[in-house]
């Protein structure tokens, strides 16, 4: 009786740390993922900035060669505007079908990534 007693206490003990290791587990690849999705915005968020600046910069450039072809300022920095415009209904057009479902495509592929631990679990679970 006295070893069915220290059977199930044993028993409990190794159940309550595999369930705290796996708690551990599910907390460290959650941390992972979200640190991996933060970087990737502000990588993104970075290279926009500076993509924005170039832009402006080109479009500065633009909108004065257009001046001196026209001979008009208000009609070279219009062309430019109207450019944008354009771009902009394109944008807006395009960007359910496109841009939204590309970025959850995104986020949903770093959070169910397969990595070389996960795989490990699986073939150890498997009869």
């Amino acid at each position: 009786m006295k070893e069915e007693k220290d059977f199930f206490t044993g028993s409990g003990k190794a159940l309550e740390e595999y369930i705290q290791t796996r708690m551990l587990l599910f907390k460290l690849q959650t941390v992972e993922k979200a640190s991996r999705i933060i970087a990737v915005i502000f990588s993104g968020l970075l290279v926009a900035l500076l993509g924005f600046f170039v832009l402006l910069f080109i479009s500065i450039m633009a909108g004065y060669y257009f001046a001196s072809l026209t001979g008009s300022l208000y009609l070279g920095f219009g062309i430019v505007a109207a450019t944008y415009i354009l771009l902009l209904a394109v944008l807006i057009g395009i960007r359910k079908k496109v841009l939204e479902k590309n970025v959850a495509n995104m986020v949903i592929d770093i959070f169910f990534e397969k990595n070389e631990d996960d795989n490990d679990t699986e073939n150890s679970n498997q009869p």
